[in-house]
Formats: structure tokens, C-alpha cells, sequence
């Protein structure tokens, strides 16, 4: 079995899936674009850098780490049409 890949996302391509998925924007900041999510009890917000250039994977991986969205690898690739 083979891992799939994160494909390269920009920032604006990262915004355009989270609003897809519920999110909805929170606040403008200097670097980028505040997002908040209510789930369940929590509310949480993620703030996505504004760039069409590549995120870099680390950044994309905190992003969609437990702390921030909580959709990881797998909710990413979902959300982009991609399944094994």
C-alpha cells in the first residue's frame, strides 16, 4: 500500500476548500485570512496565509493539524476529491 501525497496547495487554494467545508472568514490580518469553524462545543479559528505560491508542507501540516482545522491528511484529500 502506498501513502498518497499532498499535492502543492496555495493559500488562496487552501481558503477556497475550507469555505467549501464550512468555514467561514473570522477576520483579515496582515499575512492572511482568519477562518472559524464551530464544532460541536468549540469554535475554531485558523488563520491561512494569503499567497498563490505553494504553502510550505510544514505550514500545510500545522494547518491541518489538531490545534488548527483538525482535518489532516485524509480530510484534506477528501476534501480535494482525492481517495485511495
Amino acid at each position: 500500500m502506498t501513502k498518497q501525497k499532498l499535492p502543492a496547495l496555495s493559500g488562496t487554494k487552501l481558503i477556497a476548500l475550507l469555505k467549501s467545508d464550512g468555514w467561514v472568514e473570522h477576520d483579515h490580518r496582515t499575512h492572511g485570512l482568519a477562518l472559524k469553524k464551530q464544532i460541536g462545543q468549540r469554535t475554531r479559528v485558523t488563520i491561512i496565509p494569503y499567497t498563490s505560491a505553494s504553502l510550505p508542507k510544514g505550514t500545510l501540516m500545522a494547518i491541518l493539524g489538531p490545534k488548527q482545522t483538525g482535518l489532516g491528511k485524509k480530510g484534506l484529500l477528501n476534501l480535494l476529491g482525492i481517495t485511495k
